[in-house]
């Protein structure tokens, strides 16, 4: 059937195909459809349905001539269709097609809210259908909310989030946001125009003339300009926060180096605020002075008129963002008014007064004079620029507060920039004016002019009428050299220019007051110093770090207090350029490390053009003030190694991960292409521990030997169904190498899900692993309970030894007399723990209602109760664990507990009995040694025990000793059992006889048919010819254990040469007997068996 173009007319009779339709997709928006032509034929596409292919499917025609059908579908922007009336999988109605995609589906679009981070202050986070809901058999009862359904199904959405966008909304009500001109460029042009404009750039020109005055100016601008460009590469990398600097530089180095810029970065925005506002206070003084109108001293009046200033400042930023962005706004008027008026009085012709101090207006035989340098003594292009610089800084005042723009990836770069840009031409071009109006030295004497006939000096007052030659022997007053207050001459009106300096410094101070508490919140807030978590709160809708505001008042009034800056300041401007170092090697150091994640939206950067910036700032940190450099980096490698010891559990992706991982990738492909060498040899361990926390002592024994100096991974196999084992196995990866990590155990974990237990320990020892960083060493605990054990389980057990030795890797079996597997202390111990959980909150809630009375008041109990799911213990079926719920955890297998930790504890004196009886190319020895070489161990000697001749027992002993020598392994004693192959007593065989009599077959007892039919039904058990045959072998393994008992029975770990089970030869529970009878009663035992390829030499 088609679709008919008529209003009237929906469906019409005619067949089109009766099994397969297809829908004819032309444009959907109806709004661009005018432009397409309509005689022109569109092409068809087969539509794509997950449905029955047995549903009939239908094709739609839709000219874009005719929208009546098109717009009936819609009302306000939503499907015409009720809720009520929907069905999930109702695919052939109207609002099917006019969904996302024509068919029913789970699968997600592309959505924003995906991607956020839980907690996201941007909105909410919202969870993409899993790939196991997509890929697994969709659920036939499937449970569809009205209303949220058809955006589900169809991909368009998640249920309720109309209602979190609705709330998102609300939320944002009332928020203060800034574009870039009010939150970024007023701020950095605020912050850069200091009080260095008005009293100190004239001076500078002066000292350094024009033409390196303008280059101290670029040069501070080159440091500045490529760390606006490294601010805007990283702030343009992703969602900003607020945090400013500390941000950037957190999230791009790690907490690590953040958390130590961060800190002082804030102090020196705090202690900023003081120096600011004693410029200004100095300023007021000084008019005080000139009227005659001093309160008390200069000091006392600096501190009390400081005071009173920072006091105004904390009430506008306290009385919220958007009146202290108001304050800036007005100051900034103030400002160009004043830079302005100094322009204009350039060219207003001066009069007789000025032309004594040294205003003639624009002349060029001035600006060829004052061209070149002039430094008086004691001063230098180093020391003038250090003086100029932090006049260039500020430049951070708007990303300080990246967390009240309303986009801080656009407005950061575009304001900061510019700010750049305007603050330099201003600096330069009041350079070049002043140096093309002003002489060096002036008398201010009218005077001093020459009179007719007298020797002209050639300077060029002198040019213009003035003589002013008594200042090369005594000091003057006026002059770009001499008087800071040239500008105020020089401009129309002088008063403008004092109200530009006071402009200047309130304005940095108040920008100073609002990043210091700014920057500091979100250091608390991300709680890298737990001590300072108290000043994370915000308050208000902006979430205004009100305790910042007070602590940072502290801060500057203490130091307004002191009224002595000089000291500090230096210590201030390289607080702030060791932030801009960092800044520039964030940046470097993010593009050096090519993570895929590194995509700056502002592309014009480079990493070496960074990397020299940051070097650029620690050297300009030395020119400023050397003791200060010094000062500045002994405190940030302090905080650097506080935070690094602290470990705060933070991931922010950080370009330190990002280089961690192109290193460890680049030296694990350098290791393939080095052979592997005997004195590199170390064992690199899968250790069969299940779950890690299920076997400590397992992975403990093994740690001890692999710790700093192998491989280690811990392996657990989930048999059972696929998709059960596949789920539990993903969902515990995490959580299982969190534990190691917690327990500062050094290995990996690793899971595989598997048919049966030995494929997937098959699978493990093939594919473990990364170039030469391979396992060569499985490490497997002792199976206790091999005779209770089922078949399959035998055969698994002492398959993967064999399959082991088939992958030519070395075996290790660790025994313990308690067993290691702990999981049922475990189990007992979660038990405990929701149990008590149970209580606390059953208290809580009796607590909370033990006020109310009444009925109602049994009702909100039980309401309460069952919103905390608190139910009365059920009676497992299982009465062991019913009896195990009532125990105390230390009551329950208390020698298993304990053996659990066993290596845990450092071992006392002792010795490491090493039985080295087969020559496996070392392994047997090498593992003893290292553990000899741990502190746990270290107090622990090595005996050596080795196989020989009962008449050569002397000679065997000294060639033992000199193979140790030349291994360079130290030993305490060697000895020679020359009378292993004797017989075992009677007492002891009989043992083993009984150990292995329900496994044998006995078929030398029956008749010839009953035997053969015994053999075809128990092919496992142990025949009399196989027992006949490795007799001898038993009588070892039995006679072993006596010899043990007789020389080790105290040691306190015996490393005992694996006897190994030629494959088809001896069964498995005969060498499991074997295994049984070597271990028997003796402390704990790592039989062991190297691939018999070397791992010791004694060559260099």
């Amino acid at each position: 059937m088609s679709l008919n173009n008529s209003s009237n007319v929906f469906l019409d009779s005619t067949p089109s195909n009766s099994n397969r339709f297809q829908v004819n997709v032309i444009n959907e928006s109806h709004e661009s459809s005018a432009a397409v032509d309509n005689n022109t034929d569109p092409p068809h596409y087969e539509e794509t349905s997950f449905g029955d292919e047995t549903q009939n499917r239908f094709r739609i025609s839709f000219r874009p001539g005719n929208q009546e059908c098109y717009d009936n579908f819609l009302q306000n922007g939503e499907t015409a269709k009720t809720d009520a009336s929907f069905h999930a999988y109702d695919s052939h109605t109207n609002t099917y097609y006019l969904q996302t995609f024509g068919h029913n589906t789970v699968d997600a679009v592309p959505k924003i809210e995906y991607y956020r981070n839980t907690g996201s202050i941007s909105g909410p986070k919202v969870n993409r259908p899993s790939l196991l809901e997509i890929h697994e058999q969709l659920a036939k009862n499937v449970a569809v909310a009205p209303g949220s359904a058809d955006r589900v199904a169809n991909g368009d959405g998640m249920p309720g989030d109309e209602e979190v966008e609705n709330k998102e909304e609300e939320d944002k009500a009332g928020v203060v946001k800034f574009g870039w001109v009010k939150g970024v460029l007023v701020r950095c042009m605020l912050n850069i125009w200091g009080v260095m404009l008005f009293i100190r750039l004239s001076w500078i020109v002066g000292e350094a003339g024009i033409g390196l005055g303008v280059l101290i100016i670029l040069l501070s601008t080159m440091v500045t300009s490529i760390t606006g460009l490294s601010t805007s590469a990283i702030a343009t990398n992703g969602f900003v926060r607020g945090g400013g600097a500390y941000y950037l530089i957190s999230r791009s180095l790690g907490p690590e180096f953040g958390g130590s810029i961060g800190l002082i970065f804030a102090f020196a925005n705090a202690v900023a605020v003081a120096m600011y506002v004693v410029g200004f206070a100095e300023t007021v003084v000084d008019l005080l002075k000139e009227s005659n109108s001093m309160m008390v001293d200069p000091t006392n009046d600096i501190r009390i008129i400081g005071s009173i200033t920072v006091v105004i400042l904390l009430g506008i930023s306290v009385a919220g963002m958007e009146w202290e962005a108001k304050a800036q706004v007005i100051l900034l008027v103030i400002l160009l008014i004043a830079i302005a008026n100094f322009f204009i009085g350039t060219v207003i012709p001066s009069n007789n007064e000025k032309k004594s101090r040294g205003f003639f207006n624009y002349q060029a035989s001035i600006f060829a004079e004052n061209f070149g340098p002039s430094f008086t003594k004691g001063e230098g292009f180093f020391s003038v620029f250090a003086i100029f610089f932090p006049a260039a800084t500020g430049i951070l005042a708007g990303a300080n507060i990246s967390g009240d723009l309303e986009d801080p990836q656009d407005a950061i770069p575009r304001g900061t920039m510019l700010a750049i840009f305007i603050t330099t031409v201003a600096y330069i071009g009041v350079a070049i004016c002043v140096g093309a109006c002003v002489v060096r030295d002036a008398t201010g004497s009218m005077n001093d002019t020459i009179i007719s006939g007298m020797n002209c000096n050639g300077s060029a007052a002198c040019g213009l009428g003035y003589d002013f030659s008594r200042c090369r022997h005594e000091p003057c007053q006026y002059g770009l050299m001499n008087n800071f207050q040239v500008m105020s001459m020089v401009s129309g009106f002088g008063p403008l220019i004092t109200a530009g300096i006071f402009s200047a410094t309130l304005s940095s101070a108040l920008a100073s007051l609002v990043s210091a508490p700014k920057v500091f919140q979100a250091l608390c807030k991300d709680n890298i110093y737990k001590a300072l978590q108290f000043f994370a709160k915000g308050y208000g809708k902006n979430n205004e770090p009100l305790r910042g505001y007070i602590l940072t008042f502290v801060i500057a009034m203490a130091f307004i207090l002191i009224a002595e800056l000089n000291t500090i300041a230096p210590i201030i401007s390289n607080f702030f350029l060791a932030s801009y170092a960092l800044i520039n090697f964030s940046c470097f150091h993010a593009s050096y490390a090519k993570s895929p994640g590194w995509r700056p939206a502002y592309g014009i950067y480079n990493m070496w053009v960074s990397l020299f910036g940051a070097v650029l700032c620690c050297a300009v940190m030395f020119v400023i003030n050397w003791w200060a450099a010094v000062i500045t980096y002994v405190i940030e490698f302090f905080l650097y190694i506080y935070v690094t010891y602290k470990k705060p559990d933070v991931n922010w992706g950080s370009s330190t991960q990002a280089l961690s991982y192109v290193s460890a990738l680049d030296n694990a492909l350098e290791l393939t292409t080095v052979e592997d060498h005997v004195k590199n040899f170390r064992p690199q361990c899968i250790v069969l521990t299940g779950g890690p926390m299920t076997r400590p002592a397992l992975l403990d024994i093994t740690h001890a030997f692999t710790k700093n100096s192998g491989l280690c991974i811990c392996c657990e196999v989930f048999v059972g169904p696929r998709k059960l084992c596949v789920k539990e196995m993903n969902s515990g990866m995490a959580k299982k190498q969190a534990w190691l990590i917690k327990n500062k155990i050094k290995a990996f974990y690793a899971a595989v899900a598997a048919d049966c237990f030995r494929d997937g320990v098959r699978s493990l020892l093939q594919a473990s692993g990364l170039g030469r960083m391979k396992p060569n060493t499985l490490v497997i605990g002792y199976k206790k309970n091999w005779r209770k054990a089922p078949l399959t389980e035998i055969e698994n057990y002492v398959g993967i030894i064999h399959d082991a030795f088939d992958f030519e890797i070395g075996v290790v079996i660790v025994r313990i007399s308690q067993g290691f597997d702990i999981s049922q202390v475990l189990q007992v111990q979660d038990e405990l723990e929701k149990l008590e959980q149970e209580r606390l909150a059953l208290e809580a809630t009796i607590k909370d209602n033990e006020c109310e009375e009444g009925s109602g008041g049994i009702r909100g109990l039980f309401k309460k109760a069952s919103q905390l799911n608190i139910t009365k213990p059920t009676p497992k079926k299982d009465s062991s664990m019913s009896t195990i719920q009532s125990m105390h955890v230390g009551e329950f297998n208390q020698k298993l507990v304990e053996a659990s930790t066993q290596f845990k504890k450092k071992q006392g004196k002792g010795t490491i009995d090493v039985w080295w009886l087969f020559d496996d190319g070392g392994l047997t020895l090498l593992i003893p040694y290292i553990l000899t070489l741990r502190k746990k161990w270290k107090d622990c000697k090595l005996r050596i025990y080795v196989g020989g001749k009962i008449n050569r027992i002397e000679e065997e002993k000294i060639a033992m000793a000199s193979l140790l020598s030349k291994f360079r392994i130290k030993f305490a004693d060697i000895h020679i059992i020359g009378d292993i192959n004797i017989k075992p007593n009677k007492e002891s065989w009989k043992v083993f006889e009984e150990m292995i009599e329900p496994y044998r077959l006995h078929e030398s007892c029956k008749d010839l048919t009953t035997a053969e039919k015994l053999k075809r039904e128990t092919p496992w058990k142990i025949t009399d010819a196989e027992l006949e045959a490795v007799k001898e072998k038993s009588y070892r393994q039995v006679r072993l254990n006596e010899l043990l008992q007789e020389h080790s029975r105290a040691a306190n770990l015996i490393v005992l040469s694996l006897p190994v089970a030629r494959k088809g030869s001896i069964s498995d529970w005969l060498y499991m007997a074997w295994l049984e009878i070597l271990t028997k009663n003796l402390p704990p035992v790592l039989l062991v068996r190297g691939n018999h390829k070397n791992v010791l030499t004694f060559y260099s």
